[in-house]
């Protein structure tokens, strides 16, 4: 039996693997236990490799560094390239006061944190990182000081981050109570209905002005009678599209630009739902017909872009109307429909609703490539090439005033931003970036849990004695105010200066802490989406100020 103890208490490649399958699938499956409808999730793996630790199950320390390491990249730079295309666009609209409370979040926390270390004086500017860390839930700002650590400390990186680990551990189960808690006393403060506030967002979006809208006019105004759909559009200055066309003689066509309006045509009209009264004063009454049933060989289908060439090319360029006798009425990017818009540049993945002649779309179909199999295959060019760049960026020194040693952005910050800036513009130059969910979601995952049961096992050797004292109760409470605080004002002022939707606010508080738990938790009182729409709204700005904040404290007070 001697080969099962190697496996077990060995030093080789094979006890290492071993020792993190087993802490990854028992953390899995006992994060998915449920107390008050509230899982820990992924995080649990760190508190079983700090079992495994405390056990004497080590690894050796050589691939417990490589492997930490690389799960860190694997999972910020996934994240990177999750949050880019709608990271710059986030600011945009009601988005800019949510990012900014956000942000009020952030400045909270972090004045908090360094009003104990300076104002108590009994725990470490690294320890206090790893609580403040824990405290918000944000493994990813943990990682990036924990580099920044081993980056700049020397010998005592080990020590000092083993300690950091701990002070994560101890504030992160509260800080998860925290979180949802300050939504229950928002709701009892402001003796909030739920139920009230979810048919408020009902209404906000059944007169969503977002969102593509569909109507059929019959044109009764002689003003445009004998006019152009080329003439319409310099009369109608909005982004629109006229799907198909219904002469008088009951025929339906695919409009051009030189097609002639005729009194009692039908037009099947694309608009903004903002734009529809302009409509209704130009082109006559709203008329009820149903397209489909149109015994016309005239169809509506999706096609899918999967030809990497075509990634940055403007949809106006494809001459769709002139070359293949087609009109594209609406794009669906990520679950988006987005209005056709000859300047919108196409990427790959994409998904453009076309109408025509089945002909004619099927020869549309070969040129953007219309194939999902290629959609299914990962890009891992544009993957490494962006974790090289990444490392590249993250390496370069930063002398900044008032620091000793010149800033880092290290494994954490240079491939987030990499990978932010390439899922954003990188189909301009030609890169691919298009991932599918379940694609990104597995790499996400398997580099957290990477990360966290690297973390865990160096830290469960010392793990008892340090938290289970009265210096790990005053973490948990020094985590709790952290936690807590910030969010109850941010949360006060969210809903009584500016009358922010509840569910909104849940989302906000979610995103606000990068918090999928909490964010669970908000989903299903909600009943809705608003919550996940508000956490997206945030969670990207959010994410890349708790990687490099946390850097910056460790540069410039440790």
């Amino acid at each position: 039996m001697n080969w099962l103890t190697e496996i077990f208490t060995g030093t080789g490649v094979a006890h290492s693997i071993f020792i993190y399958a087993i802490v990854i699938a028992l953390g899995v499956i006992l994060g998915k236990i449920k107390v008050y409808g509230v899982s820990l999730g992924t995080t649990f793996v760190l508190f079983v490799g700090i079992l495994a630790g405390h056990l004497g199950l080590g690894v050796d320390p050589s691939i417990l560094k490589f492997i930490q390491e690389f799960g860190l990249i694997l999972f910020i730079f996934s994240i990177g390239l999750q949050v880019g295309p709608s990271f710059f666009s986030s600011f945009k609209q009601g988005g800019l006061v949510l990012n900014a409370l956000a942000i009020g979040i952030i400045a909270l926390n972090i004045a908090i944190a360094l009003g104990i270390y300076f104002g108590v004086g009994d725990v470490t500017i690294t320890d206090m990182v790893g609580i403040l860390s824990g405290a918000v839930t944000n493994t990813p700002g943990l990682g990036a000081a924990q580099q920044t650590v081993i980056e700049t400390m020397g010998n005592d990186a080990v020590a000092l981050n083993e300690s950091m680990s701990m002070g994560y551990a101890a504030a992160y189960p509260l800080g998860v109570v925290g979180i949802i808690l300050s939504m229950i006393v928002l709701k009892i403060i402001f003796k909030i209905g739920v139920d009230k506030e979810a048919k408020e967002i009902e209404d906000d979006n059944a007169n969503s002005q977002l969102k593509p809208h569909i109507v059929t006019y019959k044109v009764t105004n002689k003003l445009i009678i004998g006019t152009t759909i080329q003439h319409l559009h310099q009369i109608i200055d909005h982004n629109f599209v006229i799907s198909r066309i219904r002469k008088g003689d009951g025929h339906v066509h695919i409009p051009v630009s030189d097609t002639l309006i005729e009194e009692g045509d039908l037009l099947l009209v694309v608009m903004s739902q903002q734009d529809e009264e302009i409509f209704d004063a130009v082109l006559g009454p709203h008329e009820q017909m149903d397209w489909k049933g149109d015994p016309d060989p005239v169809t509506s289908r999706r096609i899918v872009v999967t030809k990497s060439e075509l990634s940055g090319r403007k949809l106006g360029s494809l001459r769709l109307r002139m070359g293949y006798k087609l009109n594209v009425t609406r794009v669906n990017r990520a679950g988006l429909d987005l209005l056709a818009n000859p300047n919108l540049a196409l990427q790959v993945g994409d998904r453009l609703t076309v109408v025509g002649n089945i002909n004619d779309i099927n020869r549309l179909a070969d040129k953007l490539g219309n194939s999902m199999k290629r959609l299914d295959q990962p890009n891992m060019f544009t993957m490494f090439l962006g974790i090289f760049l990444g490392i590249l960026l993250g390496s370069i020194p930063l002398a900044l005033p008032g620091m000793s040693v010149p800033m880092k952005l290290g494994l954490a910050g240079g491939p987030l931003i990499v990978a932010i800036l390439i899922g954003r513009y990188g189909h301009n130059i030609k890169l691919v970036t298009y991932t599918s969910s379940s694609a990104n979601l597995l790499l996400r995952e398997l580099g957290i849990c990477l990360f966290l049961a690297s973390v865990g096992i160096a830290a469960g050797g010392n793990f008892a004695e340090t938290v289970f004292n009265a210096q790990g109760a005053r973490w948990v409470l020094y985590g709790f105010l952290i936690t807590f605080l910030p969010l109850l004002i941010i949360t006060l002022i969210a809903r009584g200066k500016f009358r922010l939707n509840y569910c909104t606010i849940m989302g906000l508080v979610a995103g606000a802490t990068t918090d999928p738990p909490a964010l669970a938790y908000a989903n299903k009182t909600a009943g809705n989406d608003a919550p996940s729409v508000a956490y997206s709204t945030v969670y990207p700005l959010t994410m890349f100020l708790r990687v490099i904040t946390a850097q910056i404290i460790i540069l410039t007070l440790a």
